[in-house]
């Protein structure tokens, strides 16, 4: 079995590794390299804090179903994720070390305590006294009193006091860094320089006026984190809402057991053994050196201090050429339309709505959300459309993971205005991404509206990149009307309902099955020496029946062609006909949009998916794939397939040694999310 499946997590950390390479990488901008870095420290975070945490659940059940599950024992991996984070954590300090050098070089300057001129030094005390003062808390710690309550996404100062005249005597303290309340970045004075200063080095000056009133003189202070289990189990009392439960469980949440401790490797020895005693860790913990900053996911936020940056053409999104001079309404009553992000603008999704907030024929508009912008147009849209008369119902997925705080508050806001707010199915996350508008005009009932890839966030549609289709084909609506009346009355049995649709693909009715006879259809034709092809996209692969089903199609002779972003289990075996070809991109924008195409005899079946291939998308959530019938709509979304399959700039090869070595380059030059903007922006319509 460990040769047929690489183990999911070990296979995730490549994929972060592909993030840390975009770092390393000289030719990426230098500020896009500094938002790298954040990304890749960010990702390591929420990987500690949910899969981490479940390995260490998952060693107190039976081993022989657990190792199904994971491919190799927990212990193992746990293991081998330590091996590896350490090492990455190696070429991440070598990668920071770069990027600082070459800020400098651009005369951009990260001051530490020692390296402040008189003028600087002025400011950053002003700056304390008026701005960060009032939100520092010292806490003073003690052998004799447990640790107080740790953040889990908080950065702390643990210092070291003694007094120069007497260095025996040491005390301890802590600071939690006030970086959600005043960012993470001061901007210092400098004459021709930009000069960031962290927060934490802002308090860390600061440290002799802050314990003044103690006596001690010689202070040594680095930084240190706590990664926690983010898992929250609900209870089953039926007398509480999910909504009340939701709330449970974020609180419970704060208690989380640590499943990482990184620290500065240059902190005090006798404080990191404090530190480590305190939280109750051993050596099977995942306790990481590092280097002196840590929560490095805020430099995706890093000041813009690089001016001579210009943002090329191909990194500037533009409008669909069917919506020049039209409503969109009227455009998608005519044919379908499909939008790519975030080459193309998201405008028209949010003015789709907005058209249905006025429009005085419209009756009623449902959506489903999962994830939301902060100040979500969507949002406004459909608030709107509740003050004009029309009747609109919104699935709010509140189990959507680190998004459930906000949208307990949507909820909140949404049901003051009077909109109708559904919270889905019990046990089954809402995960597919569809819209529906009802209009009566002329006594005639007309359905249009949307279907996607990713979520309706405006925010992230201008760095992921998603498919939508805009459309009113009847069938589809008709599908999309089932799953809503599903959400709006839910029960246990909900699969017969939903059994009868004839457009989408839906989990966890039949998706799995149906793409399950495309598979073995592939097969036949394999076997009957015709062509027989199938390329996916998707975020993840990991399903193990699935991938067995592409084992089958490959001992058969099927094309296999598999763009996969982050997690592959699946390994080429010896009896394969054709050898699976798996590449993975990563580069400026995050690719997320799955997409299934089957070559069918030459019908060439071409779905766009909310889901990946993945157990928890297949079975324990509701998630529906879209079949693209118009012709134009086929070809375009194979086209996009062909230039990712042709990358050599940014793809890499996905083997059973997760080496992450990168498209030989064979020919032209072809970097694919730049080709796709090409392709996208010179493709003329007929309608």
């Amino acid at each position: 079995m460990a040769n047929q499946f690489n183990p999911r997590d070990i296979t995730w950390l490549a994929f972060n590794e592909r993030v840390l390479q975009e770092a390393m990488d000289g030719q990426v901008p230098l500020h896009l390299r500094i938002r790298f870095i954040g990304i890749f420290s960010n990702n390591l975070d929420e990987f500690f804090r949910v899969r981490v945490a479940g390995l260490k659940r998952a060693m107190d059940f039976k081993q022989k179903f657990i190792t199904e599950s994971f491919y190799q024992p927990p212990s193992k991996i746990l293991q081998n994720i330590n091996e590896i984070v350490i090492r990455q954590q190696l070429a991440f300090d070598k990668t920071w070390k770069k990027i600082q050098a070459e800020m400098e070089e651009q005369k951009v300057f990260i001051r530490t305590p020692k390296k402040l001129t008189p003028q600087q030094e002025t400011f950053v005390r002003e700056y304390f006294d008026e701005v960060v003062e009032s939100n520092v808390i010292p806490i003073l710690l003690h052998e004799n009193t447990p640790l107080p309550y740790m953040r889990d996404k908080s950065l702390y100062l643990g210092i070291a006091m003694r007094r120069k005249e007497w260095q025996y005597e040491c005390k301890f303290a802590m600071i939690e860094i006030p970086s959600r309340v005043l960012g993470r970045f001061v901007i210092l004075p400098g004459d021709g320089e930009k000069n960031v200063m962290l927060l934490e080095d802002v308090i860390t000056f600061n440290l002799p006026h802050i314990f003044s009133y103690f006596g001690y003189d010689d202070f040594e202070a680095h930084c240190f984190k706590v990664t926690k289990d983010a898992e929250f189990d609900l209870d089953n009392d039926i007398r509480t809402t999910l909504a009340q439960k939701i709330e449970k469980g974020i609180k419970s949440r704060r208690k989380g057991k640590p499943t990482r401790f990184s620290f500065d490797r240059s902190m005090d020895k006798a404080l990191l053994e404090f530190l480590i005693r305190k939280l109750n860790l051993t050596k099977k913990d995942s306790i990481i050196p590092g280097g002196k900053i840590h929560n490095f996911k805020h430099f995706m936020d890093f000041p813009d201090v690089f001016g001579a940056y210009k943002k090329p053409e191909e990194r500037t999104s533009f409008e669909h050429p069917l919506f020049a001079g039209e409503r969109v309404t009227d455009v998608i009553l005519r044919t379908d339309v499909l939008l790519t992000f975030p080459y193309h603008s998201y405008t028209p999704v949010i003015d789709l709505l907005r058209e249905s907030a006025m429009d005085p024929h419209v009756k009623s508009i449902q959506i489903t959300a999962y994830r939301l912008a902060s100040s979500s147009k969507i949002i406004n849209a459909l608030i709107n459309a509740v003050r004009n008369g029309k009747e609109v119902t919104v699935m709010l997925e509140l189990r959507a993971r680190f998004d459930e705080e906000s949208n307990l508050k949507w909820k909140e806001l949404l049901e003051q205005e009077g909109v109708t707010v559904l919270v889905g199915i019990p046990d089954k996350k809402v995960h597919a991404k569809l819209c529906i508008i009802k209009k009566r005009v002329h006594n005639k009932t007309l359905q249009y509206g949307f279907i996607s890839t990713g979520n309706f966030n405006e925010k992230t549609a201008r760095i992921y990149g998603d498919h939508l289709l805009m459309t009113s084909d009847r069938a589809v609506m008709a599908d999309m009307n089932k799953v809503f009346s599903v959400l709006r009355k839910p029960k246990e049995d909900f699969v017969p309902a939903l059994e009868t649709c004839k457009k989408l693909l839906l989990c966890p009715v039949f998706m799995r099955e149906k793409i399950e006879q495309h598979i073995d259809r592939e097969i036949e034709e394999a076997r009957a020496g015709r062509k027989a092809e199938m390329i996916i996209k998707s975020n993840s692969l990991s399903d193990r029946g699935l991938i067995q089903k592409l084992y089958d199609a490959a001992k058969a002779g099927v094309t296999i062609k598999l763009i996969i972003r982050g997690i592959y289990c699946a390994v080429n075996q010896k009896d394969f006909k054709k050898k699976i070809q798996a590449i993975s991109i990563v580069d400026e924008y995050l690719e997320h949009a799955r997409v299934m195409y089957f070559y069918n005899k030459g019908s060439e079946d071409t779905y766009i998916s909310s889901a990946d291939w993945m157990t928890r998308n297949l079975d324990y959530r509701i998630e529906a794939a879209v079949k693209i019938t118009q012709k134009n709509l086929k070809k375009e979304i194979k086209d996009l397939l062909d230039i990712q399959l042709s990358d050599n700039i940014k793809a890499r090869v996905l083997d059973k040694n997760l080496r992450n070595e990168y498209v030989k380059k064979d020919g032209t030059e072809i970097r694919s999310q730049i080709e796709t903007f090409r392709y996208l922006k010179q493709k003329t319509y007929n309608t």
